[in-house]
């Protein structure tokens, strides 16, 4: 066998391919749903059974739900979720690079964000609505603020992981401050931004049921929360999974971006 056929075929622990392993623990999954509750081991009040929920995807899908048709509530939580992402992306990617270069902005900084960071968002909701009102500022800063930090917190790592002897040698070639940040420390830190933006619009999905309790009448939150209030746990199941499938699906977007973008990731 030849070294080139030798180092193709050789993989690291860990690499390979996983998607059918995902599909049979999907299939499992959907299975054991499937078995313990059309056996009756438990209450429909605590678990439908999966023709239920999906009944109620259908008739939220088509408009005959009692309720605003699905592609409205999807509307608009994807704009209170992208705009709040894409905002903290315009914010906490600066400031995230601002905190890994200088120590006198990482000293402004660092304190009110590690002071936040770890609060739940219901606990500040109240100051939020006392301070914003009860439209569609406070939603949209609720899930800002849960995207704002892990994204500053990962671009300053990876502006920190940035080598040394790179930056020594474009500083050595005169190169201006602005110019290593741009050439030498932003490329190196991309793939840690681009984990903190995928982290971030997980937390911002996560965020999105307790910002849309902010008076919503609309809103894929606002339709779980409305639907627990009368016990329909078919239609707040239902809501919970389109919640996850629709941020799986970004998730596996942003992890094709980082292959584009980074392919040396994990293999240097």
């Amino acid at each position: 066998m030849s070294q080139q056929q030798t180092t193709s075929s050789y993989r690291t622990p860990g690499e390979g391919p996983s998607a059918h392993i995902s599909i049979i623990t999907t299939v499992a999954i959907l299975v054991l749903w499937f078995a313990v509750t059309n056996l009756g081991l438990i209450k429909p009040i605590f678990l439908p059974s999966p023709q239920a929920v999906l009944e109620q995807f259908v008739a939220y899908a088509t408009g005959q739900a009692n309720d605003k048709p699905l592609f409205e509530h999807l509307f608009a939580s994807f704009v209170r979720v992208f705009l709040a992402f894409w905002l903290a992306c315009a914010t906490a990617i600066p400031v995230g690079v601002a905190m890994g270069v200088s120590r006198v902005a990482r000293g402004i900084m660092d304190p009110p964000i590690e002071f936040y960071r770890p609060l739940p968002p219901l606990a500040y909701l109240p100051l939020i609505i006392i301070w914003f009102g009860i439209d569609e500022v406070p939603k949209v800063l609720l899930i800002y603020l849960s995207c704002f930090a892990p994204l500053a917190l990962q671009t300053r790592a990876g502006v920190r992981s940035a080598s040394q002897e790179q930056i020594h040698a474009a500083y050595s070639m005169g190169a201006s401050q602005w110019q290593v940040i741009r050439y030498v420390m932003l490329p190196a830190a991309l793939p840690e931004i681009l984990v903190g933006m995928r982290i971030a619009i997980g937390f911002g999905w996560t965020t999105l049921v307790a910002a849309e309790m902010v008076a919503a009448n609309v809103g894929l939150g606002q339709m779980v929360l409305n639907a627990s209030n009368f016990l329909r746990t078919d239609i707040v199941i239902m809501g919970i999974i389109v919640i996850g499938v629709f941020a799986y699906v970004f998730d596996l977007m942003m992890r094709w971006f980082e292959k584009k973008l980074v392919p040396w990731k994990g293999k240097v």
